[in-house]
């Protein structure tokens, strides 16, 4: 019992730290492709407002939207909410990226190049 004691702090240190880690890994935002990503983050009516008191999602088209999720969940909800606003306003068609107003007009085109940036646009905003 006496020997088991001694490295009672070691192994609080590493589950603490196996913690720490795991948490890190669950609450980093996912990959994206850097051309698509800020070609569409010009329409996209979401963004991230950064002030002291933390990160806050809020919304260009409407004043009173304001969500404030934990550090952990931030990045999720934010892909969640831009998943939702892509699946309305984004369009694929032959390579081609339509983005979409609220009426249903286009507002701009971009054309994919590689079947990475089609992917990106699948799996990103869920468009089919």
């Amino acid at each position: 019992m006496q020997s088991l004691r001694k490295y009672l702090p070691f192994a609080l240190f590493a589950a603490f730290f196996a913690l720490a880690i795991l948490a890190f890994i669950s609450s980093k935002p996912s990959p994206k492709n850097e051309r698509i990503y800020k070609a569409v983050q010009q329409y996209s009516p979401y963004y991230l407002d950064r002030r002291l008191g933390g990160l806050t999602i809020k919304n260009k088209e409407d004043e009173n939207f304001k969500e404030k999720p934990t550090n952990m969940t931030l990045f999720k909800e934010f892909e969640r909410l831009e998943r939702n606003w892509g699946k309305q306003h984004l369009k694929l068609d032959n390579n081609t990226l339509l983005i979409l107003d609220n009426n249903g007009t286009t507002l701009s085109t971009l054309p994919l190049h590689t079947e990475k940036e089609v992917q990106f646009i699948y799996h990103y905003y869920g468009v089919n």
